[in-house]
């Protein structure tokens, strides 16, 4: 009997639907968009129920798309957009108000009453204190959204990222759950103690109670028919934060195996194994995953704008269609010392200059539009590289393959720059929706359907190998180098991320 794995990718833009069959593959795909309501202030968030909602219905369209009956689904996985915040009455499961989303700044003076704890924050959390993470947002609600109190104070409130949130609304036994890799990135859970941090939460004004309780991420969260879906209830038996997902469909499950994500902007993330390194240098730790009652560690580096300066080409008249960056790149005069700088809000990991601002420097009268193409494109590959060496160099770890995923992997100009320029062996994986196969291979490990050490083995890979000398590739990130430091709003972070 043919067995199948359900997995829900749920994102910022959207919420997507996949289901695998028993060796792992794709059989069919549902995707459906979600608001994006940004008021005149710049906040940012979304309607928590339109997104279950949505979760609902792309699970059913892909059911049908694939024609499988539904009996024949024997578990399911979540991947999740990670720093979004949501409060919601655990007694009637409607929401107080409308989800943070991760994007959304509101909580930036919030932040500043904290400063004086940050370098406490970051040594128990491993993230910088921001309003980028949930507890200020939480403490944000808390504060303006009067029913938060008023719950709090009954014991009813709820506060979690969106995975908790779909937990709790899918699950038949209304579980309150997260898991390892989501809690991490809330700024109030101890990463070395792995409990929720009493002395942050009460410094954040959170109700411990509000909080969900942290499960391994490869347990069973409840069971679910997704609202008559299915005929039958299924256990949801993995949930994963989105960029740990794609670590994990990368199988990358060993200490020091690195993968970049391209997008609009780039995670790179690093696992660490079982010990955590905690560094100040701009990179981030957090929690890979909980897997077999254990714990991995994983570094982290986001970046503003990489696949994003393709569309930026495209729009200033560089180039007409995306692709093109490509070919005009490889026709440029390769000796060119033109550098492009994509700081357009600022400076991302790990130099965290909120107001420097972009730059395309270098220039000679020989420079054209092929060079300035050249440039634009070039410069995803040295931020990505910017954080490969800071890991190789607080990690320890030697670095000679990086698992790359996303949209930009389809520019071979760029992918063989990366390539070059990281010293390492770039491989590019067939199936586009990491974080939904890193979910559904989770489920399906914990199931009992997928063995580990074969599921991978179908997949198969593009490559791209080294061909740079060595003298070329450190003249190339020295004038890189000299570049961002021209766009540093504060002088002393280049040595502070490099070194003397």
């Amino acid at each position: 009997m043919c067995s199948y794995i359900l997995s829900v990718d749920q994102s910022t833009q959207g919420t997507k639907g996949l289901l695998f069959d028993e060796n792992g593959k794709v059989l069919a795909r549902a995707h459906r968009q979600h608001r994006q309501m940004i008021d005149h202030r710049g906040w940012v968030e979304h309607d928590p129920k339109e997104i279950l909602r949505n979760t609902i219905l792309v699970c059913r369209d892909v059911m049908e798309k694939a024609g499988v009956p539904s009996e024949k689904v024997r578990a399911m996985g979540i991947s999740n957009q990670r720093e979004t915040a949501v409060a919601w009455n655990r007694e009637t499961g409607e929401p107080i108000c409308n989800a943070i989303v991760w994007q959304c700044a509101r909580a930036r003076k919030i932040c500043e009453t904290h400063q004086e704890e940050a370098e406490e924050i970051r040594l128990k959390t491993g993230l910088r204190l921001s309003p980028y993470f949930p507890a200020a947002k939480f403490e944000w609600i808390m504060k303006y959204v009067p029913e938060g109190e008023k719950l709090a104070k009954q014991g009813k409130l709820a506060l979690g990222t969106i995975d908790s949130w779909l937990v709790y609304s899918l699950s038949q036994e209304k579980n309150f759950k997260t898991d390892y890799s989501n809690a991490s990135r809330t700024q109030l859970f101890h990463l070395k103690e792995l409990c929720w941090d009493r002395e942050l939460c009460r410094s954040f004004g959170i109700p411990e109670n509000a909080l969900p309780e942290v499960s391994m991420s490869d347990s069973c969260f409840g069971v679910t028919d997704l609202s008559g879906v299915l005929k039958k209830q299924i256990p949801i038996m993995g949930v994963i934060g989105d960029s740990h997902g794609a670590l994990f469909g990368q199988n990358c499950l060993q200490k020091g195996q690195l993968k970049a994500t391209y997008g609009t902007g780039s995670s790179v993330m690093m696992n660490l194994g079982e010990q955590p390194v905690m560094t100040d240098s701009g990179i981030v730790t957090s929690l890979a995953w909980g897997r077999k009652q254990k714990v991995q560690y994983v570094l982290e580096g986001n970046l503003n704008y990489t696949g994003a300066v393709v569309r930026w080409m495209k729009e200033v008249g560089l180039i007409q269609k995306e692709k093109e960056s490509g070919e005009l790149a490889a026709k440029a005069n390769r000796q060119d010392r033109t550098y492009f700088i994509p700081a357009f809000t600022g400076l991302g990991a790990p130099y965290w200059d909120a107001d420097a601002t972009g730059l395309m420097t270098g220039i000679t009268r020989t420079t054209g539009r092929n060079e300035m193409v050249k440039a634009c494109l070039e410069s995803i590959a040295y931020q990505i590289t910017d954080l490969i060496d800071l890991m190789r160099r607080e990690s320890g770890y030697e670095i000679r393959e990086l698992r790359v995923d996303g949209g930009p992997t389809a520019n071979s100009y760029l992918m063989q720059f990366q390539s070059d320029l990281s010293e390492a062996v770039l491989r590019i994986p067939e199936l586009e929706e990491l974080s939904a196969m890193g979910a559904a291979y989770l489920a399906g490990i914990s199931a009992g359907i997928y063995d580990e050490k074969e599921i991978f083995e179908h997949i198969s890979y593009r490559e791209y190998h080294p061909q740079m000398g060595k003298e070329r590739v450190n003249r190339l990130k020295s004038g890189w180098r000299g570049a961002i430091g021209q766009v540093l709003a504060h002088g002393g972070k280049q040595e502070g991320v490099y070194g003397a």
